[in-house]
């Protein structure tokens, strides 16, 4: 048996495919038996208008292992929305989940002790798209999915990473940091 799975938490960004594919999912995982047990319970059954919690599904009927609930950062607004949403990136989750069992990221013998909580954010421009790429959806999300659980399974990153790097890490979006940058 694996060594137990209190909580972990993980985050990965994947971009640079077509408009309005990119992925940046948030993972908590940990077993049911302890707090995250507890916490999945609740997620699942508090629904919150605009920002559903669902099983991750393989397809209609069948839920991925370990059960994963996925929750949107953005708020659904749109029916288009909610088809992409609920079809093709609740799909490649589902496959990230899996990939990341195959991998040996999870441990096999884990899959039903375990959980994991996704919180997706997927662009809300999504749904204008007249032709969105859906297999670069799919496999930006499957990636971001996969890569993030590797990270939260992994610690990483690593508390020495982050001492050793903090100066050298500017957040994308601070715009001091990015003005400093430029002179």
């Amino acid at each position: 048996m694996s060594e137990r799975i209190i909580m972990r938490t993980g985050e990965c960004l994947v971009a640079g495919g077509p408009p309005f594919t990119a992925a940046e999912p948030e993972v908590i995982i940990g077993e049911f038996d302890g707090p995250f047990g507890s916490a999945f319970a609740n997620l699942l059954g508090d629904q919150v208008q605009g920002h559903s919690r669902v099983l991750a599904l393989m397809n209609t009927d069948m839920m991925v292992r370990p059960a994963t609930i996925m929750v949107s950062k953005v708020t659904v607004k749109k029916t288009a929305y909610t088809s992409i949403l609920m079809g093709t990136v609740q799909g490649a989750i589902s496959n990230g989940v899996l990939d990341a069992v195959r991998n040996g990221t999870i441990p096999k013998d884990k899959v039903n002790d375990l959980g994991i909580i996704v919180s997706v954010w997927l662009s809300p421009g999504v749904e204008t798209v007249e032709d969105l790429d859906h297999e670069a959806l799919f496999n930006i999300h499957r990636e971001a999915t996969r890569r993030a659980i590797e990270k939260a399974m992994n610690h990483e990153p690593t508390i020495d990473f982050l001492l050793e790097n903090q100066d050298k890490l500017v957040h994308k979006y601070y715009q001091k940091g990015l003005d400093a940058k430029k002179s």
